[in-house]
């Protein structure tokens, strides 16, 4: 499971160092992707080809299963990690993120996220502010 915020440099060839406490979760191959709210979303090999599997049964017959899986599946890319942890996310993925240095690294449970640092900072403010009533929303279906 990935947990907690790390912040990281991009250095002069692109790259980014992946947190310390995530590489070994994350092995030597990973997959990123376009994710929502404007990160991307970095998930181990073996998760990605769970989410494929699952999203293969939401057919295609909805036009909203085609657009999220087009956006999803045509954005993704497998990337090696490098012997010293790094990564090079390709531009059109970074210009996606507004990646530029520093990024955020989120731990959201099976995934890490990529930020944008400024990006970040301003999600987190707004959804910190709704934190009660998104609790209180969810408590009523039965989650908390």
């Amino acid at each position: 499971m990935f947990i907690g915020e790390h912040t990281h440099t991009v250095d002069e060839k692109k790259r980014i160092s992946l947190p310390s406490k995530f590489k070994k979760e994350l092995g030597t191959k990973v997959v990123v992707t376009r994710g929502l709210d404007n990160c991307l979303f970095l998930f181990p090999h073996k998760t990605w080809t769970e989410i494929s599997k699952e999203m293969s049964k939401l057919g295609m017959m909805q036009s909203d299963t085609r657009g999220f899986s087009r956006f999803m599946f045509s954005g993704a890319t497998e990337i090696d990690v490098d012997s010293m942890g790094r990564i090079l996310i390709p531009d059109y993925l970074r210009e996606f993120g507004g990646l530029s240095s520093p990024v955020v690294f989120a731990g959201v449970h099976d995934r890490i996220e990529i930020w944008n640092e400024k990006r970040w900072k301003t999600y987190t403010k707004r959804i910190e502010s709704q934190a009660d009533m998104m609790a209180e929303k969810l408590g009523k279906v039965g989650m908390i």
